[in-house]
């Protein structure tokens, strides 16, 4: 599986695409849906999902624009589904004071749900904390963390459905998986998972 970050123009977040066999998937579309075509054209290969970590206005700029673009389903766990719908859910209104709202998700996601593309798998791994629908994707030998573990943090959880303690059981759930996996967060720069969660170690 091939991994491009193409975070351009998209408030420091980042916007993964993810190819395999000529198929592909964008988690977080932040970047330009210009952006996003131009990277699928140089990679020879189509958009099948648009998958989603969160809820959070920053994640989900280009989203609605993306799916007319294409034509492709978007995924988000069903427990942030309100989050794009509810322009005072998503942290637009909180920070802008204005309302911003998405079309809803067309797929709906649950801990332990497989995504298939090209000749790869990801598998939702339910991560609350920083929303109570965060999610990370797991593949084999990636993890896709979103807001839920940076390189040396983790995510606010004083937005609107945020919850510190949800946040505490979540980072020690991902201490049950392989510490050499390499995590794609969604701000700043990749990192060892085992490394990442000791940078947290104060929080459990």
């Amino acid at each position: 599986m091939k991994i491009l970050n193409i975070c351009e123009g998209s408030w420091a977040a980042n916007c993964y695409l993810l190819v395999s066999d000529k198929d592909a998937l964008v988690i977080d579309p932040t970047a330009s849906v210009k952006v996003i075509c131009e990277a699928l054209d140089n990679e020879g290969a189509t958009l099948r999902g648009i998958l989603l970590t969160h809820g959070h206005f920053d994640h989900i700029l280009s989203l609605d624009t993306l799916r007319d673009k294409t034509g492709v389903p978007a995924y988000i766990h069903k427990e942030d589904a309100i989050m794009l719908t509810d322009g005072k859910k998503n942290a637009f209104f909180e920070l802008f004071g204005k309302e911003r709202a998405y079309r809803a998700a067309d797929k709906l996601l649950s801990d332990g749900d497989v995504i298939s593309f090209g000749d790869e798998k990801l598998t939702v791994f339910h991560t609350p904390g920083h929303t109570h629908g965060s999610v990370c994707f797991l593949a084999d030998g990636h993890v896709f963390t979103g807001d839920t573990l940076f390189a040396d943090s983790y995510g606010r959880c004083d937005l609107w459905n945020g919850d510190e303690e949800k946040m505490r059981s979540s980072l020690k759930k991902l201490r049950v998986l392989d510490r050499e996996l390499t995590i794609y967060p969604g701000h700043g720069r990749s990192y060892k998972l085992g490394m990442a969660l000791d940078n947290t170690a104060y929080l459990l």
